[in-house]
């Protein structure tokens, strides 16, 4: 059996999806308030280390290394050349460097030179939190005027529902497992944004068209109709993005798990919000077939139709 050829019963099963979203947008507002997030070094501020080994090292063993000196909250990367090692750490101890130097040499037989160590203040971190923040709003701003003018306001209200519904999920679960946010993961979730919007438009798109074509007097039909076309489409994408991330997520280091950590999370809740919660939205709007048809032209005095008329050709009757 293809799988254009399974019908699914989507609004049928809104009541129950409503209360999964319930649950996890109850909890993650809850881990917001109570943990909140736990910001990176772009944010909260710290010390840059970077430093030059002779030969290329392992990172894991340096991160072993400060570990074990009791440095907490380390990130450790390449910089440049494989063997310019960046650390960075919430710090602003006065000789730090010269600490973390003495540190690794004491567990190292090779020749490491410091290279630098800068000082980055709170207060970048905070006017980056702001305007993190900031950005995240205009973009859902935006996505509402696009799909209020692009479709019905109708749509529009379900479309920033979905993606309010995915941001808030995925800082949820960063704050309840207390995973580093940074400017990579703010990245990623305006991606996610992105993602979750064009999935929605695609969806959006079809209920539009089958609202205006097909010959049902039932909302929840066409709205089902809709979601049952688009649902190979919706799969398909879903997954072969899940599989470039995973694999991002697995080989690409520790610079990028955030990155991608919140890319998995994001595209998972973001096509189950695609099925679920736009359409509900619209049913909870009471969105009908009227909705879609475009107002009559103003007459004029006369009870003509204002704009061009053209007479009808022969070949219009034929």
């Amino acid at each position: 059996m293809a799988l254009s050829d399974i019908q699914i019963d989507f609004m049928g099963r809104r009541k129950f999806a409503t209360l999964i979203s319930l649950i996890l947008l109850i909890g993650s507002i809850a881990s917001l308030s109570i943990n909140g997030l736990k910001f990176g070094l772009d944010f909260t501020g710290g010390t840059l280390i970077e430093v030059e080994y002779d030969t290329v090292p392992e990172l894991s063993d340096i991160r072993k290394q400060l570990d074990a000196a009791e440095y907490k909250n380390v990130v450790v990367q390449t910089f440049g050349k494989p063997n310019d090692v960046l650390i960075r750490m919430q710090s602003d101890k006065p000789g730090l460097g010269e600490e973390v130097l003495e540190a690794l040499e004491s567990g190292s037989d090779s020749h490491i030179v410091l290279r630098r160590t800068e000082y980055v203040g709170p207060q970048v971190g905070e006017e980056l939190r702001e305007r993190g923040g900031l950005g995240m709003l205009f973009a859902l701003l935006v996505v509402m005027a696009y799909v209020a003018v692009r479709f019905q306001y109708k749509f529009s209200v379900g479309a920033v529902f979905a993606l309010a519904h995915d941001v808030i999920i995925v800082l949820g679960f960063f704050s309840l497992l207390q995973l580093d946010f940074d400017l990579t993961v703010l990245g990623a979730i305006l991606a996610v944004i992105g993602y979750s919007l064009n999935d929605t438009i695609v969806v959006s798109d079809r209920i539009r068209e089958n609202f205006r074509i097909v010959r049902i007097d039932s909302s929840i039909d066409i709205i089902n109709q809709s979601l049952n076309e688009t649902l190979g489409r919706t799969l398909m994408t879903s997954l072969t993005t899940l599989l470039v991330l995973l694999a991002l997520y697995i080989f690409g280091g520790t610079s990028l798990e955030g990155f991608s950590l919140a890319l998995l999370v994001g595209v998972v809740i973001g096509t189950y919000s695609s099925v679920y919660v736009a359409g509900t939205m619209l049913l909870a709007q009471n969105i009908t077939r009227e909705d879609m048809i475009p107002p009559p032209k103003p007459e004029t005095e006369e009870g003509e139709i204002e704009g061009d008329y053209e007479e009808p050709r022969p070949e219009d009757f034929r």
